[in-house]
């Protein structure tokens, strides 16, 4: 593989994530997150590393809503600290559609695409087309590709893929499952089988993405055979302030009987549902610590948010026929080993058995925390989505 520099922009609803890195060694430049975009302070925080090869931290505040100002400051740290432009760029798109299943090069009809996709990814992809649009202006005649997260699931087959509704609406408005988290659910994949040495394409897995947002993914021998988020992020586990799954009556009955408006009712099953409805934060860390405090409602959120999670597995062994590892991660499935130990008590049935011990002392970037015994391998890994998107980048560009 010949020598890439790939810069990758990785813009959430109230986050921008970026990594320069060098490849094929993966080496990391510069990697930084902008957070509470939309707040009265921005924080920027980034580690670089300098003409010695050492890594150097720095972190301030910008009292600015603006996302462009982010991106001014990503050239501006481009330009500090003496780095070289990227030979490309690499963004990471949430709802791709049926559009694209694979990366892509950005011109203003892909863009276009791109955009009007987010009537149904309204909390990520109006994001992700501000961040191409900055970059576009910024890095002018450097390669930009779009990576999609629903691309992983592409191969998901036509009976798990369809819902049972009139042929119609799949036809003529593409209403389906498409599936979110692609490229860490790929990415802890293939971690996972290194980890074994066992080839990927022999391994059934089910792979857990828990953060703010949340999916599991079933795979069967490397390709995605069902995942739990849908049509759009909305579906499937209980998230931070996402409902997830609920009687799609429920939202005919607000309409109908209540006076709601569609409108109303996306926006509170999007922001206001989840964690926070039922817990008051999204925060899971919090909710953790006012459980231990006695309270009720986090203690209530604690159980559903495991007993969701406990379903899908469930569900997801009778699709696979057996697993060989089950895999947390993302920043909740990480972190916290009350979920991870919660979520596989009483899995004794399903030969998933986890440490205490071992679970409690995960660390790094792979851990496996599997009880003595256990046929089901249980793995902690933590993702890499921006190394996943560059690596899928840097195989485009030299495809």
């Amino acid at each position: 593989m010949a020598l890439q520099t790939v810069l990758v922009i990785n813009c959430g609803s109230s986050t921008i994530k970026y990594q320069l890195l060098e490849l094929p060694s993966e080496t990391i430049i510069v990697k930084g997150v902008f957070d509470d975009i939309g707040q009265q302070q921005i924080n920027h925080r980034y580690r670089w590393q300098d003409k010695s090869g050492q890594s150097q931290d720095e972190e301030f505040t910008m009292t600015s809503l603006s996302e462009v100002d982010c991106f001014l400051a990503i050239a501006d740290l481009f330009k500090k600290h003496e780095l070289n432009k990227p030979n490309v760029i690499g963004h990471r798109v949430v709802h791709g559609g049926e559009l694209f299943s694979q990366p892509t090069f950005i011109n203003a009809a892909v863009l276009t695409q791109i955009d009007q996709l987010s009537t149904i990814a309204p909390l990520h992809n109006p994001a992700n087309v501000q961040g191409i649009k900055e970059c576009l202006k910024l890095f002018l005649n450097i390669p930009q590709i779009a990576v999609f997260d629903t691309s992983f699931h592409q191969t998901l087959p036509e009976y798990a893929y369809r819902y049972p509704i009139p042929e119609k609406w799949y036809s003529n408005y593409h209403i389906r499952k498409y599936g979110f988290h692609g490229s860490s659910h790929c990415y802890v994949a293939q971690q996972a089988a290194d980890y074994l040495q066992i080839p990927l394409s022999q391994l059934n897995l089910i792979t857990l993405h828990l953060g703010n947002g949340a999916s599991m993914a079933a795979i069967k021998h490397g390709q995605c055979v069902d995942t739990s988020m849908g049509f759009t992020p909305l579906e499937g586990l209980m998230m931070g302030s996402r409902s997830g799954d609920i009687d799609p009556a429920i939202s005919l009955h607000l309409q109908y009987q209540c006076g709601m408006t569609a409108e109303q009712i996306g926006y509170e099953l999007n922001h206001h549902s989840g964690l926070l409805a039922v817990a008051g934060s999204t925060d899971m860390r919090e909710v953790l610590s006012q459980r231990e405090q006695g309270d009720v409602n986090c203690h209530l959120a604690f159980d559903m948010y495991c007993y969701r999670i406990k379903k899908y597995i469930g569900s997801y062994f009778a699709v696979l026929g057996h697993v060989d590892a089950l895999i947390f991660t993302g920043g909740i499935g990480e972190n916290s080993a009350q979920i991870r130990w919660q979520v596989c008590d009483n899995l004794k049935g399903l030969a998933i058995e986890i440490d205490a011990i071992r679970n409690e002392q995960s660390v790094g970037d792979m851990a496996e925390i599997s009880g003595r015994g256990s046929r089901v391998r249980t793995m902690v890994i933590r993702t890499n989505e921006e190394l996943q998107i560059a690596m899928e980048v840097s195989s485009f560009i030299q495809g």
